[in-house]
Protein backbone atom coordinates (compact mmCIF):
# COMPACT_ATOMS: atom_id res chain seq x y z
CA UNK A 1 0.00 0.00 0.00
CA UNK A 2 3.11 2.36 0.58
CA UNK A 3 4.07 2.22 -2.51
CA UNK A 4 0.48 4.00 -3.56
CA UNK A 5 1.22 6.78 -1.46
CA UNK A 6 4.19 8.41 -3.75
CA UNK A 7 3.68 11.90 -4.65
CA UNK A 8 3.25 11.50 -8.29
CA UNK A 9 0.68 8.75 -7.84
CA UNK A 10 -1.14 10.95 -4.86
CA UNK A 11 -1.39 14.22 -7.20
CA UNK A 12 -3.15 12.21 -9.82
CA UNK A 13 -5.39 11.13 -7.23
CA UNK A 14 -6.09 14.94 -6.34
CA UNK A 15 -6.53 15.68 -10.39
CA UNK A 16 -8.74 12.74 -10.81
CA UNK A 17 -10.78 14.14 -7.77
CA UNK A 18 -11.05 17.54 -9.10
CA UNK A 19 -11.91 16.46 -12.28
CA UNK A 20 -14.56 14.26 -11.15
CA UNK A 21 -16.05 16.55 -9.09
CA UNK A 22 -16.80 18.97 -12.16
CA UNK A 23 -18.08 16.46 -13.96
CA UNK A 24 -20.46 15.88 -11.13
CA UNK A 25 -21.01 19.38 -10.71
CA UNK A 26 -21.19 20.65 -14.44
CA UNK A 27 -24.84 19.88 -15.02
CA UNK A 28 -25.97 21.37 -11.95
CA UNK A 29 -24.10 24.78 -11.92
CA UNK A 30 -25.53 25.28 -15.78
CA UNK A 31 -29.06 24.88 -14.15
CA UNK A 32 -28.25 27.10 -10.68
CA UNK A 33 -27.10 29.64 -13.47
CA UNK A 34 -29.82 30.14 -15.53
CA UNK A 35 -32.24 30.24 -12.39
CA UNK A 36 -29.36 32.97 -11.11
CA UNK A 37 -28.68 30.88 -7.97
CA UNK A 38 -25.19 29.19 -7.39
CA UNK A 39 -23.79 26.04 -5.56
CA UNK A 40 -24.65 26.98 -2.25
CA UNK A 41 -28.34 27.39 -2.96
CA UNK A 42 -27.60 23.54 -4.47
CA UNK A 43 -26.62 22.82 -1.29
CA UNK A 44 -29.00 23.88 0.67
CA UNK A 45 -32.13 22.37 -1.36
CA UNK A 46 -30.16 19.51 -0.91
CA UNK A 47 -30.06 19.12 2.89
CA UNK A 48 -33.30 20.55 3.65
CA UNK A 49 -35.00 17.98 1.34
CA UNK A 50 -33.15 15.10 2.87
CA UNK A 51 -33.82 16.41 6.20
CA UNK A 52 -37.46 17.54 6.08
CA UNK A 53 -38.38 20.50 9.02
CA UNK A 54 -34.63 21.01 9.67
CA UNK A 55 -33.78 24.00 11.98
CA UNK A 56 -31.77 26.74 10.65
CA UNK A 57 -29.60 25.90 13.62
CA UNK A 58 -28.78 22.50 12.27
CA UNK A 59 -28.45 23.54 8.35
CA UNK A 60 -25.88 25.56 9.45
CA UNK A 61 -24.06 23.20 11.64
CA UNK A 62 -24.67 20.43 8.53
CA UNK A 63 -22.86 23.18 6.07
CA UNK A 64 -20.32 24.45 8.37
CA UNK A 65 -21.24 27.93 7.57
CA UNK A 66 -21.81 31.47 9.57
CA UNK A 67 -25.41 32.62 9.81
CA UNK A 68 -23.86 35.66 8.01
CA UNK A 69 -23.00 33.30 4.95
CA UNK A 70 -26.41 31.70 5.20
CA UNK A 71 -28.20 34.35 5.02
CA UNK A 72 -28.86 35.65 1.75
CA UNK A 73 -28.84 32.36 0.06
CA UNK A 74 -31.58 31.34 2.22
CA UNK A 75 -33.52 34.33 2.17
CA UNK A 76 -33.07 33.95 -1.66
CA UNK A 77 -34.83 30.51 -1.63
CA UNK A 78 -37.13 31.53 0.97
CA UNK A 79 -38.35 34.81 -1.34
CA UNK A 80 -38.69 32.32 -4.69
CA UNK A 81 -40.66 29.94 -3.22
CA UNK A 82 -38.36 27.22 -2.81
CA UNK A 83 -37.85 26.55 0.42
CA UNK A 84 -40.85 27.39 2.97
CA UNK A 85 -40.28 28.25 6.58
CA UNK A 86 -42.86 27.49 9.64
CA UNK A 87 -42.57 28.21 13.44
CA UNK A 88 -41.57 24.79 15.75
CA UNK A 89 -45.02 23.96 17.39
CA UNK A 90 -43.05 23.28 20.99
CA UNK A 91 -40.62 26.69 20.70
CA UNK A 92 -41.80 29.06 18.13
CA UNK A 93 -38.25 30.83 18.20
CA UNK A 94 -36.77 27.89 15.81
CA UNK A 95 -37.73 28.30 12.33
CA UNK A 96 -38.29 24.71 10.62
CA UNK A 97 -37.37 24.58 6.81
CA UNK A 98 -38.78 22.25 4.13
CA UNK A 99 -38.66 22.04 0.45
CA UNK A 100 -41.83 23.61 -1.07
CA UNK A 101 -43.32 21.85 -4.07
CA UNK A 102 -41.33 23.93 -6.42
CA UNK A 103 -38.51 23.27 -4.22
CA UNK A 104 -38.54 19.56 -4.77
CA UNK A 105 -39.09 19.67 -8.31
CA UNK A 106 -35.51 21.81 -8.37
CA UNK A 107 -33.90 19.40 -5.97
CA UNK A 108 -34.68 17.13 -8.64
CA UNK A 109 -33.24 18.56 -11.68
CA UNK A 110 -30.19 19.40 -9.31
CA UNK A 111 -29.37 16.05 -7.32
CA UNK A 112 -30.98 14.07 -9.93
CA UNK A 113 -28.88 14.74 -12.63
CA UNK A 114 -26.25 13.72 -10.07
CA UNK A 115 -27.82 10.75 -9.20
CA UNK A 116 -28.24 9.42 -12.26
CA UNK A 117 -24.58 9.42 -12.92
CA UNK A 118 -23.36 7.85 -9.90
CA UNK A 119 -26.45 5.27 -11.14
CA UNK A 120 -24.34 4.99 -14.21
CA UNK A 121 -20.63 5.01 -13.48
CA UNK A 122 -21.18 2.41 -10.19
CA UNK A 123 -23.45 -0.07 -13.02
CA UNK A 124 -20.89 0.71 -15.26
CA UNK A 125 -17.63 -0.50 -12.72
CA UNK A 126 -19.88 -2.74 -10.31
CA UNK A 127 -20.94 -3.23 -6.75
CA UNK A 128 -17.42 -4.23 -5.56
CA UNK A 129 -16.06 -0.65 -7.21
CA UNK A 130 -19.14 0.80 -5.78
CA UNK A 131 -18.37 -0.03 -2.34
CA UNK A 132 -14.81 1.25 -2.19
CA UNK A 133 -15.72 4.46 -3.55
CA UNK A 134 -18.17 4.67 -0.94
CA UNK A 135 -15.81 3.38 1.72
CA UNK A 136 -13.24 5.58 0.54
CA UNK A 137 -15.33 9.34 0.79
CA UNK A 138 -16.48 7.91 4.24
CA UNK A 139 -12.74 7.85 5.48
CA UNK A 140 -11.97 11.12 4.30
CA UNK A 141 -15.24 13.00 5.43
CA UNK A 142 -14.66 10.97 8.68
CA UNK A 143 -11.32 12.79 8.96
CA UNK A 144 -13.23 15.93 10.09
CA UNK A 145 -16.77 15.21 10.09
CA UNK A 146 -17.71 11.73 12.02
CA UNK A 147 -20.25 13.84 13.61
CA UNK A 148 -22.12 14.65 10.35
CA UNK A 149 -21.81 11.71 8.66
CA UNK A 150 -24.70 9.33 8.23
CA UNK A 151 -25.09 6.11 10.58
CA UNK A 152 -24.91 3.17 8.96
CA UNK A 153 -28.45 1.79 7.80
CA UNK A 154 -29.33 -2.00 8.91
CA UNK A 155 -28.74 -4.56 6.30
CA UNK A 156 -26.16 -2.79 4.32
CA UNK A 157 -22.78 -3.24 4.08
CA UNK A 158 -21.67 0.73 4.29
CA UNK A 159 -24.69 2.14 5.93
CA UNK A 160 -24.22 4.30 2.35
CA UNK A 161 -27.88 3.38 0.93
CA UNK A 162 -30.55 5.79 -0.23
CA UNK A 163 -32.08 5.76 3.09
CA UNK A 164 -33.76 9.71 1.97
CA UNK A 165 -35.26 8.50 -1.06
Amino acid sequence: MKAQNKPASLNQALELFHFAFRAFTSGPDALLAEQGLQRVHHRILYFVGRHPLLSINELLRILGVSKQALNNPLRTLIETGLIDVQADPRDRRIKRLHLSLAGLEMEERLSGNQRLLMAEVFEQLGADAEQHWRQIMQAIAMTQFAHLCPAPVPGTDDGQSDKHQ
